[in-house]
């Protein structure tokens, strides 16, 4: 018989290894959707990767993509190292670009259009994500219910802005007026969309990892994670760091937005986030909330949604795909996380 025994301490190579074996069974369970579909698997997979990878515009339209994907990974896994269930960084994007194309609209200088621009985002995806953890530090109200529910809250908010007071005179479509040319972010590579906000996600990732492991603030982050009962007997106030951790996730979350904003579409509307809040989620669960792991990881989704496209005009195999794998790697992660506390041992039979 089959039983589970728990774990006095995890490998590191498992640690290592339950990321990629989740892509994997992830790949390969979705892998009978296709056939489904009536395309072969490994073509199907191929072109996925060659749209992702195959030449240096796919590869920047990879990175274009990730970008938002990391810091919205980057602002999940600070949270839910802090124990504040965060599962609103949607809205926190939105509110970041809603603010940042807000300040984008004024007349300044290009430095200053986009530093003010920056810091606008960021402190109105820190100001939303602060409405649920006042309200579990304060009255006890689920996290996960009240910052999911803001998200909706965010969204429609924006599409009453943009139907009405905030829509573009000069087009007459439901989007904001674009923001001022000086404001949009410089271009890395000519004849492509490589801005600099990418750049800015790839050197957050380090940033924020040196902040949870070696400062004061991302000890108490993780005390308060691990074991909230300790952390006060510590002296550690729980309820400020969970705030502080909040103000930080939303924060990071916005700044997803500002980049969407001034390096991307340079104006507001109402599809200018795919989900990559919610994608967010699966990224710092791939990551295992480790910061420098946000970056392969939404690296990888990045790649599936960029080819999923391609996949879809060559084979017939619905785009929507990329979501299945999406929500199907979340899935085997969690499971492979059984593993890192257990293991399986053998046991003699019973009579």
């Amino acid at each position: 018989m089959l039983r589970l025994e728990a774990r006095t301490s995890t490998p590191a190579w498992l640690n290592l290894t339950l990321p990629l074996l989740a892509v994997v069974v992830a790949l390969v369970l979705c892998s009978g959707l296709i056939a489904v579909a009536g395309a072969g698997v490994l073509d199907a997979y191929g072109i996925m990767f060659k749209a992702a990878f195959g030449d240096s515009y796919a590869i920047t339209e990879t990175l274009v993509r990730a970008a938002p994907m990391i810091f919205t990974g980057l602002a999940v896994a600070v949270a839910f190292r802090a124990k504040f269930w965060n599962i609103g960084a949607e809205g926190q994007l939105l509110a970041g670009a809603m603010a940042s194309c807000f300040v984008g609209a004024f007349p300044m200088p290009g430095p200053l259009a986009m530093l003010s621009m920056a810091v606008a985002g960021a402190l109105a995806g820190a100001a939303v994500a602060l409405v649920p953890a006042l309200l579990r530090v304060r009255f006890k109200v689920d996290d996960v219910v009240s910052s999911l529910l803001l998200n909706s809250i965010i969204f429609y908010a924006l599409m009453a802005l943009i139907e009405t007071v905030w829509k573009d005179p000069f087009s007459g479509y439901p989007i904001s007026p674009p923001i001022e040319d000086t404001a949009n972010f410089p271009v890395l590579i000519e004849g492509t969309r490589l801005h600099l906000g990418v750049l800015a996600a790839f050197v957050a990732a380090p940033l924020v990892w040196f902040l949870i492991v070696r400062t004061t603030l991302g000890f108490r982050i993780r005390v308060t994670g691990e074991n909230p009962e300790a952390a006060r007997y510590g002296g550690i106030n729980v309820g400020r760091v969970l705030v502080a951790a909040a103000a930080l996730s939303g924060a990071l979350a916005g700044l997803a937005g500002v980049g969407e904003v001034g390096g991307v579409h340079f104006q507001v509307m109402s599809d200018i986030s795919p989900g990559y809040g919610y994608s967010g989620i699966v990224v710092a669960m791939l990551a295992r909330l480790n910061p420098l792991g946000v970056v392969p990881a939404a690296l990888f989704l990045a790649a599936v949604m960029t080819g999923a496209e391609a996949m879809s005009r060559a084979t017939g195999v619905p785009a929507f795909l990329s979501d299945v794998i999406q929500g199907t790697a979340l899935l085997a992660m969690l499971v492979a996380l059984l593993f890192t506390a257990y293991r399986i041992r053998r046991t003699g039979a019973t009579q």
